[in-house]
């Protein structure tokens, strides 16, 4: 989907957040049969995206716009809040529509490493995207997988 965008700028340039969070659920519900649902309540708010396999949680995401440290923390804290005990896989979805991709890159594993709920990374994934592993808010003994995946969306 990255390359997608970068290639297309002029169709993703003025998308929002919902819109672009509609294309990644067209796409997993092809995969999934139709169990990736947006906007759908977990725990302790709506996530924007929930994959359901089974009567289980199986992935949890956040779509949100690279708009700074302040607002990527509280992006980590709201999907904390949607996670039970049994759900494992999380993912921020971020979208960049400044200029300069590799500064947005260059801070997030600094940020993650500094949360509170931190434990570890996974060595390189990609270039634009990162693995990192958090605890859970009421079980410092329990993991969960964070993914980041950073899109740069062209003005």
């Amino acid at each position: 989907m990255s390359v997608a965008m970068e290639r297309t700028p002029h169709t993703f340039s003025q998308m929002m957040e919902e819109e672009i969070r509609d294309l990644f659920l067209v796409y997993l519900n092809g995969h999934f049969k139709g169990e990736a649902t947006g906007e759908s309540f977990n725990v302790n708010g709506k996530t924007d995206i929930l994959i359901r396999h089974n009567g289980k949680n199986i992935f949890i995401a956040e779509c949100k716009f690279w708009r700074g440290e302040k607002v990527f923390i509280d992006t980590i804290d709201q999907i904390l809040g949607y996670v039970s005990w049994r759900d494992t896989k999380t993912a921020i979805l971020l979208f960049n529509k400044n200029k300069n991709l590799t500064r947005v890159l260059n801070q997030i594993e600094p940020i993650m490493k500094n949360y509170p709920n931190y434990i570890s990374t996974e060595k390189y994934v990609s270039e634009t995207e990162f693995k990192f592993y958090l605890h859970h808010n009421s079980d410092k003994k329990r993991r969960l997988t964070m993914t980041v995946m950073v899109f740069d969306v062209p003005k």
